[in-house]
């Protein structure tokens, strides 16, 4: 529970005037993130089904669905853009009370309080990015803008989740630290290939403006991308289960979500043409959950010294 007491240990720079006699518990503050997270996570899911359903011009005024009324009267596609976008504003207050919970926290360190601001800025910028995108009548490109910075914020939101529930892990010798960031490079690499490929394919979200490039090249590179994500992995996991490290099990969620979204991968190749929009919105939701489970596994390679639960109050 949130209690109010005098907070010495945050600097006048750091909180405003007005909050500087106010403080949380840092229990309420790990709520406080898990929640945050958890909301990045499904505005991902949910902005991926207004794409894939072609949904992206239900609503042609912003920001009410039409000239003539605040909230869409009838229509699949404008249900679904309009759900999209109150999903996308609750984000916005989840994010903002992220932050000003980050500021109120007296243990939490100064970096974490400049990521929960980039984050709510982020998302706060996801607004203008959707106008901007329905007036370009859905611009591939614009899409998949939308798309990477709600991947990035996600992944801002896992690093302050960790920090918040200090999550630590075994210390590792620092060419194994190197080896994860080239993994966290290549899947931020099979996120950016995957957004080429799902602009150039069926479901690319306009029928107004050319798609990006064609299909198979796409598919190309994106495979490719998967590869080397693959096989950097496949050598930090194979060191994690011969040393028996605490990382290991992060490494075994990231393994699992990995295998899943190779399995559905080949599916939607093996559907194509013909390919269902459910289906690559299970692959987008999926990666997304790589993305998360990536970002933590080679975040806790990088914070050694585990704390045990006892200890947290």
């Amino acid at each position: 529970m949130a209690t109010l007491r005098p907070v010495e240990s945050l600097s006048a720079s750091a909180v405003p005037a007005r909050l500087r006699g106010l403080a949380i518990s840092p229990r309420t503050f790990r709520l406080v993130a898990l929640a945050n997270v958890v909301w990045l996570f499904v505005i991902v899911a949910s902005g991926a089904a207004v794409r894939l359903t072609d949904s992206g011009l239900g609503c042609l005024d912003w920001p009410g669905c039409s000239a003539g009324s605040f909230v869409p009267k009838d229509g699949f596609h404008a249900f679904v853009e309009f759900s999209n976008r109150i999903v996308s504003g609750v984000a916005v207050f989840v994010t903002l009370g992220t932050w000003v919970a980050a500021l109120l926290t007296r243990s939490a360190r100064p970096w974490v309080r400049w990521v929960t601001g980039a984050a709510f800025l982020g998302t706060l910028a996801e607004a203008p990015l959707g106008k901007i995108t329905v007036d370009h009548n859905l611009n591939p490109w614009l899409v998949g803008t939308h798309l990477l910075l709600a991947i990035v914020v996600l992944g801002l939101g896992v690093l302050v989740v960790l920090e918040a529930w200090s999550l630590r892990g075994d210390s590792v010798p620092r060419w194994v630290r190197g080896g994860g960031l080239l993994i966290a490079l290549a899947a931020a690499a099979l996120i950016v290939t995957g957004v080429f490929a799902t602009a150039a394919g069926p479901h690319s979200g306009s029928v107004a403006v050319p798609r990006i490039g064609s299909f198979k090249p796409a598919i190309w590179l994106h495979v490719r991308a998967t590869a080397v994500f693959g096989i950097a992995f496949a050598l930090l996991l194979a060191w994690l289960l011969v040393r028996r490290v605490w990382q290991l099990r992060p490494a075994l969620l990231v393994l699992g979500v990995l295998a899943a979204q190779m399995a559905v991968g080949e599916l939607q190749y093996r559907w194509t043409p013909a390919l269902p929009w459910w289906l690559v919105l299970v692959h987008v939701t999926l990666s997304a959950a790589l993305w998360s489970a990536t970002v933590a596994c080679v975040a806790l390679l990088w914070r050694p010294g585990r704390i045990a639960r006892t200890t947290m109050r």
